[in-house]
């Protein structure tokens, strides 16, 4: 049985092993990739990217990475292409093919059928001598000199170096179309990564909770809607409506440490004038930035420079904005 030394030294040597590969196939990105990015840039096909058995596993995440950088892909199993999955390749489309060998037999009977399409091919590989690559448009070498794992045989390195390959060209790929934030928000709407690129204030503000007293209300009229409203503070407003200060709960208590007689206290003497302000349609994210730098927990909200309402840091943290 492995101690704990002999398993951590292990580890160590597989992540050693694969960053090596990988700074191993940076050496052998040559004009041909950026040939291949231009090429794929230009067209007005799509990429289907096939392979068989961890590779297969490769491609689908390579599409994936595609997709959501707007580059469009889809992943065809080498297996299944020849029972029917060949009908998913139009005309303009480029095929990219990841294989270690090159020399699968699914690799070997697909690929005479896609040059027969008369579609680009594009070769994945460790072995510049095989079959797909001799018959492939392009190559990209994903040589590695070993894999990680003991025996030399589960691909682990080879398959680290084709993922990496593949990152390569989606981030070339998207520098090309001047892929923005924007542009990846608009293909992320779902989960956290979602809410922190395109929720603004607006949308996670409590409209229904909009606390506020005028500048003559007493303390106990600002203990009660403080209280009433639960976001921890309330907005001090004049005549117009306009927003002259915020008092806090802090605010509260460090005014009770230094005065004993509270009939004659309003809102206008214990309020910090000027707060922080941000609008209903800036992003989310600004907000919990701008709040952690100022180290604060309430945000005054305008709407066109009219009050809206507070902002609570924990509704951010509530809906996985971090």
């Amino acid at each position: 049985m492995q101690t704990a030394a002999e398993i951590l030294d292990s580890a160590q040597q597989t992540l050693r092993l694969e960053a090596e590969a990988i700074t191993a196939i940076a050496q052998l990105v040559n004009d041909t990739f950026a040939e291949l990015v231009l090429h794929i840039h230009q067209s007005r096909g799509r990429l289907v990217i096939s392979g068989i058995g961890k590779s297969a596993v490769i491609a689908q995440k390579m599409v994936a990475t595609l997709n959501s950088t707007g580059t469009p892909a889809l992943f065809m199993h080498a297996a299944d292409a020849i029972h029917g999955d060949l009908g998913m390749i139009q005309k303009d489309d480029i095929v990219v093919i990841i294989s270690k060998s090159g020399e699968s037999p699914e690799i070997k009977v697909l690929v005479p059928f896609v040059k027969n399409f008369g579609n680009t091919i594009v070769a994945i590989s460790g072995n510049e001598q095989s079959f797909l690559v001799q018959e492939a448009h392009y190559f990209l070498n994903t040589t590695v000199a070993k894999e990680a794992c003991p025996n030399n045989l589960a691909p682990t390195t080879s398959t680290t170096a084709q993922l990496a390959i593949g990152d390569a060209l989606a981030v070339c790929l998207l520098q090309l179309k001047g892929f923005t934030a924007n542009d990846f928000a608009k293909y992320h709407p779902g989960g956290a990564l979602g809410k922190r690129l395109y929720m603004r204030i607006g949308d996670v503000l409590q409209r229904d909770a909009k606390p506020a007293v005028d500048l003559q209300s007493s303390l106990k009229e600002i203990i009660y809607e403080i209280s009433n409203k639960r976001l921890g503070a309330t907005v001090v407003i004049d005549e117009q409506g306009k927003v002259e200060g915020i008092i806090t709960d802090g605010d509260i208590r460090r005014m009770l440490e230094k005065t004993s007689d509270l009939s004659n206290v309003y809102a206008k003497d214990i309020m910090t004038p000027n707060p922080f302000v941000m609008d209903v349609e800036e992003m989310a994210t600004d907000a919990l930035s701008f709040m952690q730098q100022k180290d604060i927990t309430q945000l005054v909200v305008l709407n066109k420079q009219q009050y809206e309402g507070i902002l609570h840091i924990h509704d951010l943290l509530k809906e996985g904005i971090v």
